[in-house]
């Protein structure tokens, strides 16, 4: 397989994950959904950041599709331009994590990250996203309850992604043994 071939196949697992995470997140957790894409628990969020740290450029842009795909028909369907956006936006702050790990010296993956990085990353990460997001909405004119909002969405990051990044890492502990 050449190097091309394995990065679409990264990507295009990336989109599918991610979707699938969406769509166990409504099954489970669709009662404690605050707004369009903001739950008290999040799992595609923890699927954002374990695919861009496994597969760097490949999983941000698988990201990007799907999100632009939820966005496009699920989510914001009357609203393009904050799918675009969030889409954009989806992807971004998960690979300013990765990015801000590799200049930190940090080697980005799974294996590389023990417990109280994973840790550091998902808090990274669940402030992250959520002030990209949300300053989004500002910039466009929302002001109301954002700090709700923001609160809402990292709490919901968080628990999203501390139940994906450390169910991936028992799952290759297991695996090794």
């Amino acid at each position: 397989m050449s190097d091309m071939q394995m990065k679409l196949a990264m990507g295009a697992g990336t989109a599918v994950l991610f979707l699938a995470a969406i769509g166990l997140n409504e099954l489970l957790f669709a009662y404690m959904e605050f707004a369009p894409g903001i739950s008290w628990i999040y799992l595609p969020a923890g699927v954002r950041l374990l695919c861009t740290l496994l597969f760097a450029e490949a999983g941000a842009l698988g990201i990007l599709a799907a999100s632009w795909l939820i966005s496009f028909f699920y989510f914001f369907p009357n609203d393009p331009l904050r799918a675009f956006a969030g889409g954009i936006l989806a992807a971004l702050a998960p690979y300013l994590v990765y990015r801000a790990l590799i200049a930190g010296g940090v080697k980005a993956s799974l294996a590389g990250l023990g417990p109280w990085q994973l840790l550091g990353c998902a808090l990274a990460f669940s402030v992250s996203s959520p002030a990209l997001h949300h300053l989004w909405f500002f910039l466009q004119g929302q002001r109301e309850g954002l700090l709700e909002g923001f609160m809402v969405m990292a709490s919901g990051d968080l628990a999203g992604t501390l139940i994906v990044l450390y169910t991936a890492k028992l799952l290759l502990s297991l695996r090794r043994r």
